[in-house]
């Protein structure tokens, strides 16, 4: 399946094969990929928390009000994000450039991020809404579903996950094998609603 396709075909799938195995292999193949995702000064905030557990998977489960894709998929992660990662050792982030760019970058980095909160907190939450698309799309090709979820409580899946003070929860993803067709689509809105040219 090409992007286009992919694109034209994912859906937010509610209801998977629970008894549907994914090989490790093709599960190595999905992450492998997301971590091509683009991020900001190539910091790879996003951090995947896979969830192969089955007891915690029950737990998050009834933190996302029963939603059975929590337990039923073949794969659920939950996409977080390290708000502080701009500054843990970033000169790794850029070991293989050239001299001269990571003596642009690196400053630029510190400048960027440094004392300013919200910034740190969006540029992360945009990484993880990146590599969450490449995820979905690259499942979507090669002939799985997937769930974005937000509904759930993410304060009491954090502390199930030991999520780490300076981490956020952005998301969680099912992925696995759909047993029923997504809805008719409700209808996007008009293009004309949502491209604006130049101004508002």
């Amino acid at each position: 399946m090409n992007v286009i396709e992919a694109i034209q075909q994912r859906r937010s799938i509610k209801h998977f094969d629970p008894e549907h195995v994914m090989s490790d292999d093709v599960k190595q193949q999905i992450l492998n990929l997301a971590a091509l995702s683009p991020t900001a000064f190539n910091l790879q905030h996003w951090r995947l928390v896979q969830i192969e557990d089955v007891a915690l998977r029950q737990t998050i489960k009834e933190l996302a009000w029963g939603q059975s894709q929590v337990t039923d998929a073949s794969m659920l992660l939950v996409l977080c994000a390290d708000v502080k990662a701009w500054k843990k050792n970033p000169e790794r982030y850029w070991v293989n450039a050239p001299k001269e760019s990571q003596e642009r970058i690196l400053p630029a980095i510190q400048a960027y991020y440094e004392g300013d909160e919200q910034t740190q907190r969006d540029e992360a939450m945009r990484s993880c809404g990146m590599v969450a698309q490449t995820l979905m799309l690259t499942v979507k090709s090669l002939g799985y579903d997937t769930c974005p979820m937000v509904g759930f409580d993410f304060k009491a899946v954090g502390e199930q996950i030991n999520l780490p003070e300076d981490h956020v929860v952005s998301m969680m993803l099912a992925i696995g094998k759909g047993v029923q067709s997504a809805k008719p689509r409700s209808g996007p809105l008009p293009l004309k609603e949502v491209l604006i040219t130049n101004r508002f």
